[in-house]
């Protein structure tokens, strides 16, 4: 709980509002009437997406601003659609995660008292997604081993087992029983059960870090409206408290999990991860680990019901699955986007950002780039370079659950589409509101007749 007096908290919280919310969402808003390109972009997020792939409407802009070169400049930052300039900025030293504090001027003294009443949450130090050298690789390397492409390999009979044991619960509905709401039955619950033993939660709490997840993923967004801030920020309170809790619980009882090893991990220099720092990592780890994946399997159930050809050449070669999965990150991204600051005056694709400039990397359409995916709107399974998407950004920001993420998509949708291969989706599916996360809050289905186990 803050120090900070309660008539003074309700001040600094609307301070970050309307710092990180109104004031953005005002300027983007403007811009996008003027006829900007990224405001249009960004006031086009705000609007109710169809079901389906990325709205034409928002295509087009990505097209057009990569069209303007390798980084376009808008009213307020850059922006780029470019495969090779995304990658460019994603590896390069002269760019950092998050914008750089302004803690100058009226404002700024202003902006860093506020935040620093914030709750922790993944835009907020010590998270690992704006943390850089040598807090960022300290903290990383006591997690990587956990989501090595071995290490996952490992869990992956473990995930094949609780994809298994959800799909009999699916058949075990009663007769007539046949719809279901596959993202709050299946989509969601496979990977929050995988993370959830990784770190372990118990079992009867997998429902509880679902609504942390759900109620928190707006947080990477701006311009929300002030109602969904103080959601935003009471889940992100609820979450750390929870989190605080089982951490103790861990201490306690430690078990053979990733939580206990980071409760008793020491660097080689001795220093273990302060009550802070744990809570930041193993939050994010908890959350990034599937808050993802459940959009990357509810993406994928949605794209191959548009593209029976595609289902077809899966069911008639499952070797395609793996190749698959990359295609449907290509095609559909769980993360639409991501931000760098400039940390010196630098270019890039030779055109010059100075020090400071903020660049907003559009993953989703550096996936769609025509110089390196030949018919890039076209959804295809066998596409040979589908891997060479940025859907897990890269550089020393690469997601550490990329591995994860992808065995849990191949596993997961291989075993729905076995079990259920007449499986078909209805109208009346729903995408996520949020910006930044893309995938499906509703995807309701006919499962059809299920095939004998």
């Amino acid at each position: 709980m803050s120090d900070l007096p309660y008539a003074q908290r309700l001040f600094a919280r609307d301070v970050r509002w309307a710092l990180g919310h109104a004031l953005p969402r005002l300027a983007t808003d403007r811009a996008a009437r003027q006829g900007d390109l990224h405001g249009q972009l960004v006031a086009l997020s705000r609007s109710p997406r169809p079901h389906g792939d990325t709205a034409d409407v928002e295509r087009r802009l990505m097209d057009r601003i990569r069209a303007e070169g390798p980084v376009h400049r808008s009213r307020f930052g850059f922006v780029t659609a470019s495969h090779p300039a995304v990658r460019e900025v994603l590896s390069s030293n002269d760019f950092r995660t998050g914008a750089l504090p302004v803690t100058t001027g009226p404002l700024g003294r202003l902006a860093a008292w506020a935040g620093a009443d914030a709750p922790v949450g993944p835009l907020k130090p010590p998270s690992l997604l704006v943390t850089e050298p040598p807090d960022h690789t300290r903290y990383r390397k006591l997690v990587t081993r956990v989501f090595s492409v071995r290490a996952v390999e490992q869990l992956r009979t473990r995930a094949e087992e609780i994809a298994e044991e959800l799909l009999d619960d699916l058949q075990r509905r009663p007769p007539g029983a046949d719809d279901v709401d596959l993202v709050s039955a299946y989509c969601g619950l496979l990977p929050v059960t995988v993370i959830a033993e990784i770190l372990g939660v118990p079992h009867a709490e997998r429902h509880r870090v679902l609504r942390f997840g759900t109620g928190a993923a707006p947080s990477l967004d701006f311009g929300l409206p002030r109602r969904r801030f103080l959601a935003v920020e009471r889940s992100l309170r609820d979450f750390d408290a929870w989190l605080a809790q089982h951490i103790e619980r861990i201490r306690r009882q430690p078990g053979a999990n990733l939580l206990s090893q980071l409760v008793t991990a020491r660097d080689d220099d001795g220093r273990g991860l302060t009550g802070t720092e744990l809570r930041a990592t193993a939050g994010l780890v908890l959350a990034a680990g599937f808050e993802t994946t459940v959009n990357l399997l509810g993406n994928g159930i949605a794209l191959l019901d548009r593209h029976p050809d595609q289902r077809a050449a899966l069911h008639d070669d499952p070797t395609l699955w793996p190749n698959a999965v990359d295609e449907m990150l290509r095609f559909d991204p769980p993360v639409f986007l991501t931000g760098r600051a400039a940390t010196r005056d630098t270019s890039i694709g030779g055109r010059p950002v100075p020090r400071g400039a903020f660049v907003t990397l559009l993953l989703a359409g550096a996936n769609r780039d025509a110089t390196l995916f030949t018919a890039p709107h076209r959804f295809d399974v066998t596409r040979p370079n589908a891997k060479e998407h940025l859907s897990f950004s890269g550089g020393r920001h690469y997601c550490l659950g990329a591995a994860l993420a992808r065995m849990e998509a191949e596993v997961g949708l291989q075993a729905l589409h076995r079990r259920f291969p007449h499986l078909t989706l209805h109208a009346g599916a729903r995408r996520r509101t949020t910006r930044i996360l893309r995938g499906y809050v509703h995807l309701p289905a006919r499962l059809g007749t299920p095939v004998p186990v």
